[in-house]
């Protein structure tokens, strides 16, 4: 017989106020998936602002009944009763988290919330690894383990890329602040690394990283080669060797160290020589791809050791081992150095992904885990056949990226999959925030995919539910981005910050509240650190001041004697071309003329010493641009550059009928900077051409552009021009 609902029990709803009844103490609301609460309020309910790490707790219970008004985002906490009628299930609020003052207000969207919350993550590990105010790193006494509040636990064990994931975080906040204090702790980091954990090869011409290290009493050190760790143990996973570089390629970006870079590239040539699939099928065509595990002797991909009976990773491709490469170092690389041999790189990755992740016939989730020939792996380790929710919306944030530099039309296609399925299967639409690993198929007569382990929700993958709609918003520019990004957001900032302790959670229950046992109470294991927590901070204020809010941002750079040849590359990430350019430089606080607003560079003035250049970029004033560049003989020449969605067709239709009413009959639109067209444009240009009748021909139209107008048919001279 079914079970009943005969007990009471406590739980979160997330939603949105549809009317209130201040009278009778209670308000409607509606969840993210539209389902009704009638939220009570008792004499004991509690009201509260949301805050940041570093802020205050402000209390708005007296302000509460005044504040319901409709279409505000809140969350309530509260105990669910059995009811002893047909009305239902009651629920009783006892903490109501409001998001803002106003209704429309969310605190998490100010310019400065996210810059704020890495200077607080930064100084929560710096304090807690080197005191309070430290301003000399000395990484010998740094420990990989920090309790829930920040103390160092008793293990003297360093690993490679837990201090790499800070690394990475403090070059980060550097690079949102200035701060040298973060700048040199990155940089003491980076060399530590080098010095203590990579294995240099310069006969060969090759780099890797030691797992990690134990440090004795008298001060000596045990090297660890080959991985400690669940599935991955006694192998080299090639997903630590990624993050290895994670911390590195980003003090490089603000430095332009050569030593580093010497590392970074010999670390590259290391995947290419032994990760990479250099075999074929049968009738010849290349595999490709990156293996995941090599032998930590013999370093082979496909050597019987690494098939011990208990695991085998041998001939093994996964995600990890693919996609990694991607947001860890990179992107990162090609904004540093421009430099198109990883432009390639990143565009090869995204072809591997798209050609092979995809199994939408078979369930709602990418796969993930394969054989070394790209057939499926449904019994691998724990994974076994399963979906990690972080995994799917990494493939949505990392594609839409890269084709804003290399446009496809399959990049589109498959991100807006992603990001139209994930909603319905990974996120929690009662709570707020992206559950962890799923079962990738439903058995007969079940309705949700079920739940693994448990219904936590873990920081990171949090942070790519929030990037991923993010970025997908401001290029696509659909209202239901927007929704997710900031129901994303409202849960991260809600529920992973330590407001009391410093730095983020690990893990929340399903409801928010901290689950705080084993490893997951940690703030400094294995895979935590900055890392997540501060690419998050970075690029949710890229994308939501930049792009969805157009307002300015400031970037600092400590570029030494030399570096980059002279030239400061600051494009923020891999943004739709043209829609973001430089306003202001100073270098050494003095005002800078020396630079390039739209190709986004600085041209440093020469200096034997390390100099600070501060960059204030500005969004170009919309997503997307169309500008005349003059008539001629009856014949407009039109730019499109950025991403034309539908809520842009107004900027190109008064280009063109300025153009026709300026005597144009022939209408040339230059689309190589276009990255994104929207159906509804293609439909108003038809629409045009049929009233206003004029030629019309677009030039160097690429990827999603050019299949859509493909699919158009609006003519066969349109169709000849697209390339």
């Amino acid at each position: 017989m079914p079970n009943t609902l005969d007990f009471t029990f406590s739980d979160l709803v997330a939603g949105y106020v549809i009317s209130a009844d201040p009278e009778n103490g209670r308000f409607e609301m509606n969840t993210s998936d539209g389902r009704p609460f009638v939220v009570q309020l008792t004499p004991t309910t509690t009201a509260e602002m949301l805050r940041n790490l570093g802020d205050a707790y402000v209390d708005a219970t007296a302000q509460l009944t005044g504040m319901l008004e409709h279409g505000r985002l809140l969350h309530a906490y509260g105990v669910f009763y059995p009811s002893d009628s047909d009305a239902g299930t009651a629920f009783e609020a006892k903490h109501i988290l409001l998001f803002g003052k106003a209704a429309d207000e969310l605190k998490f969207e100010s310019p400065s919330w996210w810059s704020q919350q890495i200077r607080k993550l930064a100084d929560f590990y710096l304090d807690s690894e080197f005191g309070i105010g430290a301003t000399t790193f000395d990484y010998r006494g740094y420990t990989t383990d920090l309790t829930m509040e920040g103390a160092k636990t008793a293990t003297t064990r360093q690993e490679t890329d837990t201090i790499s994931r800070l690394v990475y975080g403090l070059a980060t906040a550097y690079l949102m602040h200035g701060d040298d204090r973060y700048r040199d702790a990155a940089a003491a980091g980076a060399r530590y690394l080098i010095d203590h954990l990579c294995f240099v090869d310069r006969t060969e011409r090759i780099a890797y990283w030691y797992h990690a290290l134990m440090l004795r009493p008298d001060g000596t050190e045990v090297k660890i080669f080959a991985s400690e760790f669940g599935d991955d143990f006694d192998a080299i996973p090639c997903y630590e060797q990624i993050y290895a570089l994670a911390g590195l390629t980003q003090v490089y970006r603000i430095t332009g160290d050569p030593k580093l870079r010497e590392i970074i590239d010999m670390t590259i040539a290391m995947f290419h020589r032994y990760f990479e699939d250099k075999t074929s099928y049968p009738d010849g065509t290349p595999r490709r791809g990156y293996y995941s595990h090599i032998d930590p002797v013999t370093f082979d991909p496909l050597s019987p050791a690494l098939d011990d009976g208990i695991r085998s990773n041998r001939d093994r491709k996964n995600w990890n081992s693919v996609g990694d490469h991607i947001p860890a170092y990179l992107i990162n690389l090609f904004l540093a150095t421009g430099e198109q041999k990883y432009a390639d790189e990143l565009e090869s990755l995204c072809d591997q992904i798209t050609e092979h992740f995809p199994d939408y016939d078979s369930s709602p989730f990418v796969q993930e885990k394969f054989f070394g020939d790209w057939s499926p792996d449904h019994h691998y380790g724990q994974q076994q056949d399963r979906a990690i929710i972080g995994h799917n919306l990494k493939i949505a944030w990392n594609l839409t990226r890269v084709n804003n530099l290399r446009p496809k039309a399959e990049y589109v296609a498959f991100a807006k999959k992603i990001a139209g399925l994930m909603p319905g299967v990974g996120m929690d639409p009662q709570r707020g925030g992206w559950y962890d690993m799923m079962e990738r198929h439903t058995a007969p007569g079940q309705r949700f995919h079920r739940l693994v382990w448990h219904d936590r929700k873990a920081w990171w993958q949090q942070e790519q539910g929030i990037l991923a709609y993010q970025i997908l918003n401001a290029v696509y520019g659909d209202p239901l981005y927007a929704k997710y990004a900031r129901e994303s957001s409202a849960f991260y900032n809600a529920w992973m910050l330590d407001t009391q302790a410093g730095g983020v959670f690990f893990n929340v229950l399903a409801n928010g509240n901290p689950f705080m046992l084993g490893g997951e109470r940690s703030k400094g294991s294995h895979s935590m650190a900055m890392y997540h927590s501060a690419e998050l901070c970075y690029l949710a204020a890229v994308y939501s001041n930049l792009e969805n809010r157009q307002q300015p941002m400031d970037l600092f750079f400590s570029p030494g004697p030399g570096a980059f040849g002279g030239v400061l590359r600051v494009a923020p990430d891999l943004l739709p071309p043209k829609t973001h350019k430089i306003m202001q430089v100073w270098v050494n606080g003095h005002e800078h003329a020396d630079f390039d607003a739209e190709a986004l560079t600085v041209t440093l003035p020469h200096s034997t010493e390390p100099q600070q250049v501060r960059v204030r970029l500005t969004p170009a004033g919309c997503t997307f641009s169309a500008d005349t560049l003059g008539i001629s003989a009856g014949v407009a020449r039109i730019s499109l550059a950025g991403s034309l969605g539908a809520n842009q067709v107004g900027v190109l239709r008064d280009q063109v009928d300025e153009a026709l009413d300026g005597g144009a009959r022939t209408v040339v639109l230059e689309a190589g900077d276009l990255v994104y067209l929207d159906p509804e444009a293609v439909r108003y240009l038809a629409t045009a051409k049929q009233h206003r009748d004029f030629q019309l021909t677009v030039t160097g139209a690429r990827g999603q552009v050019a299949e859509e107008l493909r699919a158009s048919e609006l003519d066969q001279e349109l169709a000849r021009s697209t390339s």
